[in-house]
């Protein structure tokens, strides 16, 4: 009897391969997906807090908070969308988002709240 040397996978070993792989990508896949969207929210609450600081030495320096900053001033990080900021009676208001998620973050100064924010001067995220 002559007996031959096996070249290649079975259906069945392969299929087992496929299903182990595919456990373990459901697994991984939200993890990986959790991490990517707290850096983020990391990065907007960042240019948020940065964003108070250059409020509070404008306000310092000429008595007054501004709408916007010049980029070689201030400017958020790669990806972070806005600020929008408005103005209040008593501070402002700013609010940003990220072209990678849906989520908002938003922060203010003063009596005027702007929501997910309430208490001032924490930037917080949806």
């Amino acid at each position: 009897m002559i007996c031959r040397a096996r070249a290649g996978f079975t259906l069945v070993e392969l299929i087992i391969v496929v299903v182990i792989i595919g456990l373990f990508a459901t697994v991984a896949i939200p993890k990986f997906s959790s991490s990517r969207d707290k850096a983020l929210v990391a990065a907007m609450k960042s240019d948020l807090r940065n964003l108070v600081t250059q409020q509070e030495a404008r306000l310092a320096d000429s008595g007054s908070y501004a709408t916007s900053f010049p980029a070689t001033l201030w400017s958020p990080s790669t990806g972070v969308t806005g600020p929008s900021i408005t103005l209040t009676p008593t501070g402002w208001t700013a609010r940003v988002g990220h072209t990678s998620t849906t989520r908002i973050c938003a922060i203010f100064v003063g009596s005027t709240s702007l929501a997910p924010a309430i208490k001032e001067g924490v930037p917080t995220c949806t």
